[in-house]
């Protein structure tokens, strides 16, 4: 039985990574070892970053919903605390997008968030 080589296969997979690997500069782009490493950093670094917008934005929201809260003459705390006790179940995301878009139905939720 004659012998195989592994050439290519082994060609292919070195494509995969450098193609992959497209818009790196210098030898993390050029040589198979260096973009295999650039590659998997990458990755988590990816995987990182998906968690980390995550916080950011639920931030943003708690920023504008304060801002919105202290234009209607209410702190941030008071203001969840009462919508919490009046069973008013809207997450923060939409909190903050109705302290932009809507402000007037905004006032109506401090409103409703402060009397007893």
């Amino acid at each position: 039985m004659t012998r195989v080589k592994g050439g290519i296969i082994t060609h292919k997979r070195h494509k995969k990574i450098l193609n992959a690997a497209k818009g790196f500069r210098g030898p993390r782009k050029r040589l198979y070892s260096k973009a295999k490493e650039a590659l998997m950093k990458q990755g988590v670094n990816a995987y990182i970053g998906r968690r980390h917008r995550k916080r950011e934005l639920r931030k943003i929201w708690i920023t504008r919903i304060q801002a919105a809260c202290r234009a209607n003459g209410i702190n941030y705390s008071r203001f969840i605390e009462g919508l919490t006790k009046k069973a008013i179940l809207l997450d923060r995301k939409i909190l903050a997008d109705l302290a932009v878009s809507e402000p007037a139905v905004f006032k109506k939720l401090v409103e409703e968030s402060f009397n007893k």
